[in-house]
């Protein structure tokens, strides 16, 4: 068992009185893992609304003054310390034994052409056994052939893109892996929130929300990261949806500013529980 701190400070600068939605809070099911309330903190402070939305994420929505904008959070959350599990036996469903609430799952969505890469996904893993040898070998395959960069990045890059670019960021890995994986007939949803260098060598670049995916094997949702490739400690999931449309950790609906973005996920001692966090 481990406790991690996790949080984050956003600051705007709103030209005019606009309308956002945030996916800041992690999902239900870590709830009563909180060791302290994952509140959103809005300076100015202003009337904010919460509800789930239909993938079941924890959202807010309110809206901004013109002027500046901060919103803030910081948590601390218990996680076992331990690697994603690894489950080898997890089988592959046939398609009629799915429960009806993963189908959406395999279908193309805005950043996820499952149509356009179908037959090229049949072609090159259509002869591996199916279930989670099937996926990490889909995985491996998306690590070993994208190139990572910032410099790659860009909010209109596809899955097909990503293919025959073969150069992308997190949420690109992601996007392919989770397509070529709905091509094989396995349910992949985009996942989205923290991860902090825990049991890895830290990285030399600043604190950001991470993506990773998850597949629907053996009755329930594995998490995968084609990014790392590697069964990591401490993820922290905030949104879950069909890809990054549907998991933008804050969205405005009007003209901003990006004033400052910092993010922190950090393992600390169990004494640290006493602290007050923001």
């Amino acid at each position: 068992m481990m406790f991690i701190r996790a949080g984050y400070e956003i600051i705007y600068q709103i030209p005019d009185r606009t309308a956002l939605t945030l996916l800041l809070r992690v999902l239900p099911e870590r709830v009563g893992d909180l060791r302290h309330a994952d509140k959103i903190v809005l300076e100015p402070a202003l009337p904010m609304e919460e509800y789930l939305d239909c993938f079941g994420n924890r959202c807010a929505r309110l809206v901004a003054p013109k002027g500046r904008l901060r919103v803030s959070g910081d948590t601390i959350i218990e996680d076992t310390g331990l690697p994603c599990p690894t489950e080898l036996d997890a089988i592959q469903h046939e398609i009629q034994d799915l429960p009806p609430d993963t189908l959406e799952y395999l279908l193309p969505s805005r950043y996820c052409e499952v149509d356009r890469l179908t037959e090229i996904a049949w072609e090159m893993f259509g002869q591996h056994p199916k279930g989670w040898t099937l996926v990490e070998t889909i995985n491996n395959w998306v690590h070993d052939s994208i190139e990572f960069g910032y410099p790659y990045a860009s909010p209109t890059k596809t899955a097909f893109d990503v293919f025959n670019e073969r150069k992308g960021v997190c949420r690109d890995f992601t996007h392919l892996a989770i397509t070529l994986c709905r091509c094989m007939n396995i349910p992949a949803r985009y996942a989205t929130g923290y991860l902090g260098d825990i049991g890895v060598p830290p990285v030399d670049s600043p604190m950001d929300f991470s993506a990773c995916y998850q597949v629907y094997l053996g009755g329930k949702w594995h998490i995968f990261d084609a990014r790392h490739a590697v069964r990591r400690i401490g993820w922290i999931l905030l949104a879950v949806g069909r890809d990054a449309a549907d998991c933008a950790i804050t969205t405005s609906f009007g003209p901003h500013t990006l004033e400052k973005f910092t993010v922190w996920t950090d393992e600390v001692p169990s004494d640290v529980l006493s602290l007050k966090t923001t």
